[in-house]
C-alpha cells in the first residue's frame, strides 16, 4: 500500500537573515526538492525575517521538516501536516526559550490530547497543577509566545485547509 500524500505549511515566524538560506535548504532536503521562500521582514523583531511555505509529500514529512530545522538558535517556527484518510496530522511549534512541542491533529485541525495525558492531569488533586498539565498538553505556552509573531503576518496570504475523506 502506497504512503498517503500529506500537505502542510511551514511558518517561519522569525529567523535571523543569515539563517534564511539554510532553512530553505533544510526544508527542501526534507521534501526532496529545492524550495525558495518568499521572505518578509518580521516587524516584531528587528533584523528578523518571516516566511510561509506550503508543502506536500509523504505522510510524516511534517515531522521530517520540524526535525531538520529545530536545532537553530533564535528560530521561531510552526510546521503543520494535515491528516489524510490513513494518517493523523500534526503541529510542531518551536521557540528559542521553550524548545519544540508536538500535538497530533484531527481532521478538523483540532489538537488531540491523548487519553493518558488527560488521565495524568486528572490524578492531580490541586486544580492549578491540573491546569498546568493540560496547558502543557495543549502547548499553551508555545501558542502564547508565538501569537505576537503570527499576528505580525496578518497581511500574509491565506493558508488553505483540505477536507479529509
Amino acid at each position: 500500500m502506497a504512503t498517503p500524500v500529506a500537505r502542510g505549511v511551514v511558518f517561519i515566524h522569525s529567523a535571523p537573515k543569515a539563517l534564511c538560506p539554510h532553512l530553505e535548504w533544510a526544508v527542501g532536503r526534507s521534501i526532496g526538492k529545492a524550495v525558495n521562500f518568499a521572505w518578509q521582514d518580521q516587524p516584531v523583531l528587528g533584523g528578523a525575517r518571516r516566511a510561509e511555505f506550503v508543502w506536500d509529500g509523504p505522510a510524516g514529512t511534517g515531522a521530517a521538516i520540524a526535525t531538520a530545522i529545530r536545532g537553530w538558535e533564535h528560530l521561531r517556527f510552526e510546521v503543520t501536516e494535515e491528516p489524510t484518510p490513513r494518517s493523523t496530522g500534526g503541529r510542531w511549534m518551536h521557540t528559542p526559550d521553550l524548545g519544540i512541542h508536538f500535538s497530533p491533529m484531527d481532521a478538523a485541525g483540532s489538537i488531540v490530547v491523548p487519553e493518558e495525558r488527560i488521565r495524568a492531569a486528572l490524578e492531580n488533586l490541586d486544580p492549578l497543577e491540573m491546569r498546568r498539565e493540560l496547558d502543557t498538553a495543549l502547548g499553551s505556552a508555545w501558542d502564547d509566545e508565538l501569537e505576537i509573531f503570527r499576528t505580525a503576518g496578518d497581511d500574509a496570504p491565506v493558508v488553505w485547509l483540505h477536507k479529509v475523506g
